[in-house]
């Protein structure tokens, strides 16, 4: 739709791969009974940050993660918001089409205020970044997982949960920063685990009834205060070659799709995106 050049990623870009371990807490096995959180393994990821038509800036951030292995792999896929920017995928389409550039090459505010104020929903993410200014580096960064998952445990009871992955240690006290140059928050990220090893806590947030989990756009009620189990924790001890696709749908058993329509999009999405990059 806007004329990107056919090799160019839409999104997410710009992003460096990392290589590590995971290894699992005790309490896993009460959230799910899927070995790629249960049991040890290594660890692939991708740290990357927005660069796509809807902005310039570096303020949106990703971590995709790969545990498990041997047929028993889930890769799950975070960013540092907690929501999405669209609910449905005819509100994702007219979003981005609200904004594309004229021929003085600069989008339309009137057209883009008349969208949001029609669409309250898909100022959420603006609003949580704007309030939430991100931190000096990835490395220190919290990453949510904006859908809610089927989890269903050993004694076979299912529950749904969303992903949070946060830093772990002196990580954790760094000052925020407004903005920061991809190529900048990549040598950053690079000399950190050239130092030390760099640590996630891998987290379940735990469903309380009626939560919303058709609306990627909302969060959970009172979620950062509500109760959430470590399924384990994520040690990066390297940076890896820049050559890895993540897909979402890829989930051992014990973790299910879910069920909202615009995880159901994007599994349809990255299996297109990663064969025509094969």
């Amino acid at each position: 739709m806007a004329g990107l050049p056919p090799k160019a990623r839409a999104s997410f870009a710009r992003g460096r791969c990392v290589r590590g371990t995971y290894a699992p807490s005790d309490r896993a096995k009460e959230i799910t009974k899927s070995c790629s959180f249960t049991k040890p393994s290594r660890v692939l990821a991708r740290f990357s940050v927005e660069g796509s038509l809807r902005t310039n800036d570096t303020l949106l951030r990703g971590f995709s993660f790969r545990l498990g292995s041997d047929g028993q792999r889930s890769e799950i896929l975070t960013q540092s918001a907690p929501v999405h920017f669209a609910r449905t995928l005819e509100q994702m389409l007219a979003f981005i089409r609200a904004r594309i550039p004229g021929p003085d090459g600069q989008p339309d505010l009137a057209k883009i205020e008349a969208f949001s104020a029609a669409n309250p929903e898909t100022l959420h993410q603006a609003s949580y970044i704007a309030a939430h200014p991100p931190p000096a580096s990835l490395a220190c960064t919290t990453y949510w997982g904006v859908h809610a998952f089927p989890a269903t445990n050993s004694k076979g009871e299912t529950r749904f949960i969303k992903f949070k992955v946060t830093p772990v240690g002196e990580q954790t006290t760094e000052v925020k920063l407004r903005i920061k140059s991809a190529e900048l928050l990549h040598d950053d990220l690079e000399s950190r685990i050239a130092a030390r090893d760099i640590r996630f806590s891998v987290m379940a947030l735990l469903d309380h009834p009626g939560d919303p989990v058709m609306d990627v756009t909302m969060r959970w009620p009172d979620e950062n205060g509500r109760e959430a189990v470590r399924l384990g924790t994520i040690v990066i001890t390297g940076v890896a070659a820049n050559d890895t696709f993540f897909n979402p749908a890829t989930l051992a058993e014990g973790i299910s799709y879910p069920p909202d329509e615009m995880f159901a999009a994007r599994r349809a999405a990255y299996a297109i995106s990663q064969a025509r990059r094969r």
